[in-house]
């Protein structure tokens, strides 16, 4: 088990340092037609049967239509019938289809982080992510800070003045949805090393913020490609 664990982390350690050494990748979001970086945005495919199936894991087989991850213009593209436009076909589409891919975004970030915990990349309670932040001024071991959204205000900001220019601030889960994904009673704060595991909490806590909150806070967003009509090499394909 802890052999399977451990590759797993190295996949994904590995897979991110191939990421960073290739060019952005970019898709055309459907709704707004501006062309961004993939992490920004959800992929959709249209299933054999004809619906609309979220593909956030980007695994599915078919051609992809991303949408921006923002709850706002995936509202719109369910609307306006984005989805058909853009495949050139009719599709069906599930009455709670937002609902579900917010649902979907939310799991992914409770299993990034689950994962982070068993594999030790992650701590978590106030003391000890005090301790791994205070550590982390000279070492940089430290990636993400992690905070329940609705934990108490005095001990978050103390954490959060306590992280460097390099630690992302994230709060993506509620205290009962992160100590659930930690195998916890209780949980508010954690934190989580650098490395793959990380770099994919934080892609998928932005884009769980854009879908639950609007648009990710300025400075915090993924780059964004340029916009439509930019001369930029957007790949139509999956």
């Amino acid at each position: 088990m802890l052999q399977a664990m451990t590759a797993m982390v190295d996949e994904l350690d590995a897979g991110m340092e191939e990421a960073e050494m290739a060019a952005p990748a970019l898709r055309r979001c459907i709704v707004t037609r501006q062309a961004l970086e993939k992490p920004a945005m959800i992929r959709f495919v249209i299933d054999p049967e004809g619906r609309v199936a979220p593909d956030l894991k980007e695994r599915l087989p078919g051609r992809g239509l991303w949408v921006t991850a923002d709850r706002a213009i995936l509202d719109q593209a369910i609307a306006k019938h984005a989805f058909s436009k853009a495949a050139k076909q009719s599709v069906k589409l599930a009455p709670d289809l937002a609902d579900r891919v917010v649902a979907l975004a939310r799991r992914e970030v409770a299993e990034l982080l689950g994962l982070a915990r068993k594999s030790g990349q992650l701590v978590a309670g106030f003391e000890k992510v005090e301790a791994a932040l205070r550590a982390s001024r000279t070492t940089g071991k430290v990636r993400v800070l992690v905070a329940a959204s609705d934990g108490a205000e005095d001990g978050r900001g103390k954490l959060a003045r306590l992280a460097g220019s390099g630690v992302e601030i994230c709060a993506p889960l509620t205290a009962a949805e992160l100590a659930q994904a930690l195998g916890r009673e209780h949980a508010v704060h954690a934190a989580i090393k650098a490395g793959g595991i990380a770099e994919k909490t934080i892609i998928a806590s932005r884009r769980l913020a854009g879908l639950t909150e609007g648009s990710a806070p300025a400075g915090s967003a993924p780059e964004q490609g340029p916009p439509a009509g930019a001369h930029a090499d957007v790949t139509k394909s999956n």
